[in-house]
């Protein structure tokens, strides 16, 4: 089925101000040589004119509501951000320990490993599970909880 070119005409005029150049020059051309597409564009104006000149009083209550949701959304936001400082200082904390006791620990686990006649791969796979295992535990414990709190969020909605 054929769209009539009045009809696409139309479509654009509806469109407003979201034409492309090509779809503008394109119903420029168009309203300049139909009188009925002219003419509707011009009732569109007016129409669109004078919904804008209504004025839209909100009420207490909607403003009220409105205003106390915002605040409460500014205060998470606000509560998420402060979090999210203290859990960047604590990274930058145990990145730091982690630096500083890394090779402490490195000989220690050498010492005990030679003093009870372990290999150097026992010791050192000792070694490797004893520093990556208290960061597994917390990553798993924060992946939990946040399964935990996204199921909430989507409860709560």
């Amino acid at each position: 089925m054929m769209r009539d070119i009045h009809d696409e005409m139309r479509e654009l005029i509806a469109l407003g101000d979201s034409l492309s150049g090509a779809q503008q020059e394109q119903l420029r051309a168009h309203l300049q040589d139909c009188a009925d597409c002219r003419s509707y564009a011009e009732t569109a104006v007016k129409a669109l004119q004078a919904l804008r000149s209504v004025n839209i009083a909100a009420g207490t209550r909607l403003v009220h509501a409105t205003q106390t949701r915002v605040r409460f959304h500014a205060a998470r936001l606000r509560e998420a951000r402060e979090r999210m400082w203290l859990v960047g200082l604590a990274c930058l904390a145990v990145g730091l320990s982690a630096t500083l006791t890394a090779p402490l620990l490195w000989r220690l686990f050498a010492w005990i490993g030679e003093s009870m006649g372990l290999s150097a791969l026992v010791w050192q796979t000792g070694f490797a599970v004893f520093f990556i295992a208290p960061a597994l535990v917390v990553s798993l414990l924060l992946i939990a909880r946040g399964a935990h709190l996204s199921d909430q969020t989507r409860n709560w909605k």
